[in-house]
């Protein structure tokens, strides 16, 4: 590791995520102090939204409001200004409680009278019952007052987000900010016009937090972390507020959307913003930069790493191995503000409200997925593709130390699949020791979970679990080389539910050669699966074919024929295709998800699943008892 005195800034960029931190940061920040780096780290997502919705960022708002023509202000700012006076008074309080700083004001929330409820509360009506009673009942209850607010405080929260998109950036979302600028985006002009056009409120604000981060920390090395497509925009701006400030300060661009979608890299002007863009796990690349700018390393040798070198894109790489798993050290959330992160409730899917409601320790059981077979899945790229685990008393190690340094020991395990045996022995050292935690995370719907070994990690902290089922066929599951089928997936999900586990299915619908028949058996199969016991949440995701999965890569061997790429020097990852079955699965989508959501709520179980169409569909040929069989088989 080069000896240099270069602080190393690690950012996260708007917008990923409001209740916990996005993990990367805390990865990189941990691994770089391991190795004598003085780094450091921010998350200007949260600060970006703390600050706009705030009293002052409320009348920055205001202002654009009213600089707008009466008649073309939307219901949302109409409502903004004739309650204006309450919406400033109600902002900091409800903030605070969605924050979990000041629990009381829940009661007041609750009352109806306190916030002021522009067009977003309209979709408590759909809750009202026949007679008029309490529209929430149903949800949370007589007792649940916190509930209650978490959510009506959301809906406050989302009436101010539709505010600020419709009087100062129409591109802004709490999570898919500016989305289609970067998602699959072959050339950099659409963001280039962006970045170049006049900066709104919202610019503005995020350009003054990202100065006075540099500011406090005086960096040599910036680094951005970019998960998702939502928060490319944002980092961009960063950097060219960075690089205006300051052009000596170096600047590099990596994380998840880095990794999958700029992989053909050739566009000069991104380097405009970025002194570098490195692929795939950081540690190693970042370890050569640091050698490099410490005069220890030549430019030439720095691995997986794209520059601009006189007006052209090069790409470098010595083909140096990865770090271990084992040696990437303990993540650190030290320079985070835990305490201001927002539990929203937005959603009332059980598993979804994990993902937004809550402050979790994010980590890793194991980098990369030991099954890494999946036909619809990215296998080739290396955060799926190359599986290295730990002992159990590493992993165990690591999840001390993080409760040691945020006094919460409520986890989410961010493996693409956990291994079923780096889980059990982890419920084994955490016995061990007499650790409490809570804990949950994606897995296969494997036959390696026992009930014996679902009722073990259940007592290791277990309460929640996400897989696969996807298309809910065994034909379509052979097809995608998922490695289950859908009476084992019966039976695993039965053992999770049956040791208090909620369990979670992934769906998909629209795979490559799925017929109209396929579809409506995969939604008779889900329909038994929640009337027997076996989930309790799900979710219907529309398949999309990526150039890096095998579909995307050898589509003939799965009947389909790919559209044509336009030239690429910029972003690539979704590619659409030719289905010779001809089937409109955007209809068939809207009735898939219109049926889940009453499963969930115990709504229609015992009903024709042909129902839930608009166009006549045919009878199922599943059995009707086929899940019921399956379970007495096991």
């Amino acid at each position: 590791m080069p000896a240099t005195n270069l602080r190393v800034l690690s950012v996260i960029p708007p917008m990923t995520q409001l209740n916990t931190p996005y993990p990367s940061t805390a990865y990189l920040t941990g691994f770089l102090r391991s190795r004598g780096v003085d780094a450091v780290q921010e998350d200007i997502a949260l600060q970006l939204v703390l600050e706009l919705f705030s009293p002052a960022g409320l009348r920055a708002m205001h202002e654009k409001v009213l600089a707008l023509p009466a008649k073309k202000r939307t219901p949302s700012l109409h409502c903004f200004v004739d309650n204006f006076e309450r919406y400033l008074a109600s902002v900091t309080p409800a903030v605070a409680f969605l924050q979990g700083r000041d629990p009381s004001i829940g009661h007041r929330i609750c009352g109806r009278q306190f916030l002021p409820e522009g067009p977003r509360f309209a979709s408590l009506d759909n809750y009202i019952d026949d007679e008029g009673g309490d529209p929430l009942a149903w949800a949370f209850g007589s007792l649940g007052v916190q509930d209650r607010a978490r959510h009506l405080a959301t809906l406050y929260l989302d009436d101010l987000a539709d505010v600020l998109r419709d009087a100062v950036d129409s591109r802004f979302e709490f999570v898919r900010y500016a989305e289609s600028l970067a998602r699959s985006q072959p050339t950099f002009e659409p963001l280039a016009r962006a970045l170049a056009a006049p900066k709104t409120l919202v610019d503005a604000t995020l350009e003054k937090l990202t100065l006075a981060a540099v500011d406090r920390h005086q960096p040599g090395l910036v680094l951005v972390s970019v998960p998702f497509p939502g928060s490319v925009y944002a980092a961009f701006r960063m950097a060219q507020a960075i690089k205006a400030h300051d052009p000596k300060i170096v600047v590099a661009l990596g994380g998840g959307w880095v990794n999958t979608e700029l992989r053909e890299l050739k566009e000069a002007r991104v380097f405009d913003y970025f002194d570098y863009v490195t692929l795939d796990d950081g540690e190693q690349p970042i370890i050569a930069l640091l050698e490099h700018l410490a005069g220890k390393r030549p430019r030439l040798n720095l691995v997986r790493t794209f520059t601009r070198i006189d007006g052209q894109v090069r790409y470098f790489t010595t083909g140096e191995p990865d770090v271990p798993f084992a040696d990437v050290g303990t993540p650190t959330w030290d320079g985070l503000p835990l305490d201001r992160y927002l539990s929203l409730l937005d959603m009332l899917n059980p598993m979804h409200r994990l993902w937004s409601d809550g402050r979790w320790n994010k980590l890793t059981v194991a980098h990369g997925c030991y099954w890494k077979k999946c036909s619809f899945c990215d296998v080739g790229l290396d955060y799926i593709g190359r599986y290295d685990g730990i002992a159990a008393s590493t992993l165990v190690d690591r999840i001390e130390t993080i409760i040691g340094e945020t006094g919460q020991s409520g986890f989410h395990f961010v493996d693409e699949a956990a291994p079923p045996k780096a889980l059990k022995a982890m419920a084994e050292e955490l016995q061990k020791r007499n650790r409490a935690i809570s804990w949950w995370g994606n897995i296969r719907f494997e036959k390696s979970f026992t009930p014996e070994l679902c009722n073990q990690l259940a007592d290791s902290g277990c309460i929640a679990v996400s897989g696969g089922l996807e298309v809910a066929s065994d034909r379509l599951l052979k097809l995608m080389k998922k490695g289950v089928s859908v009476d084992q997936v019966a039976r695993v999900t039965r053992a999770f539910s049956e040791s208090g586990v909620l369990v979670h299915a992934y769906l998909m619908y629209g795979f490559p050669t799925q017929t109209v028949q396929d579809t409506v058996d995969a939604l008779e199969y889900v329909r038994q699966l929640f009337a027997e016991g076996c989930i309790q949440s799900g979710f219907f995701h529309r398949f999309a074919c990526t150039v890096h999965s095998p579909v995307g890569l050898n589509p003939a061997e799965y009947g389909i024929k790919l559209k044509a790429l336009p030239p690429i020097t910029f972003a690539t990852n979704d590619v659409e295709f030719f289905d010779p079955t001809g089937v409109d699965h955007d209809s068939l989508g809207r009735a898939l998800n219109k049926a889940l959501y009453n499963y969930m709520h115990g709504i229609g179980l015992d009903e024709d699943v042909r129902a839930w169409f608009d166009e006549r569909v045919p009878k199922p040929r599943v059995g009707r008892h086929f899940i019921a069989k399956a379970l007495n088989d096991r």
